[in-house]
């Protein structure tokens, strides 16, 4: 059942797991499956994905956090036209709408998210929590106490050591050496 304690409990640790996470969906992204990826930080998809919350037409809708993340990402209309109708979308008028980050072809879709991944891993695993909670933090808060939030989070930040040697490594026009990787 959507009341059970358990499957709350696990939708929430993904919810709120404090590093990057990526979503690289080929084929169907229905449903749960849906919700599941707009839990993610980053989604990207091949050209030939699908996208759909056809809980409507069993006589439901998405209850594990759709009516509430979808329009965030692609707007009340687009989101109600989804939810209300079980429209399905293809990626492209995905993108557009808002819902991923980018589209690419079949057979570079795992190595371009490896490619994001790879590019996350190497920043500050000190500093990127802050910036992955900052921005989610613009879908939750009203402006002024996101901003309040995200200043908060950059004092923290200017107290790490990533920080200071960031900005060294920036004068001395090197590659900064995080500690924590």
């Amino acid at each position: 059942s959507y009341a059970d304690p358990v499957r709350l409990a696990n939708w929430r640790i993904i919810e709120n797991f404090p590093k990057p996470l990526l979503a690289a969906i080929n084929g169907f992204a229905l449903g749960g499956g849906l919700e599941l990826a707009l839990l993610c930080d980053i989604i990207i998809a091949s050209e030939n994905a699908k996208f759909a919350a056809p809980e409507i037409k069993i006589g439901s809708f998405p209850g594990d956090g759709g009516t509430q993340r979808l329009p965030r990402l692609v707007g009340s209309s687009f989101a109600m036209q989804m939810i209300l109708t079980g429209m399905m979308v293809d990626a492209n008028l995905a993108e557009r709408k808002g819902l991923l980050s980018e589209v690419v072809s079949v057979d570079r879709l795992m190595s371009r998210a490896l490619e994001i991944a790879s590019e996350i891993a190497v920043m500050s695993s000190a500093i990127t929590p802050n910036a992955k909670r900052a921005v989610k933090a613009a879908n939750e808060l009203p402006l002024a106490e996101g901003v309040a939030f995200e200043h908060r989070l950059t004092v923290e930040a200017f107290a790490t050591y990533d920080r200071v040697e960031g900005l060294k490594a920036f004068a001395e026009k090197r590659p900064p050496k995080f500690q924590d990787r």
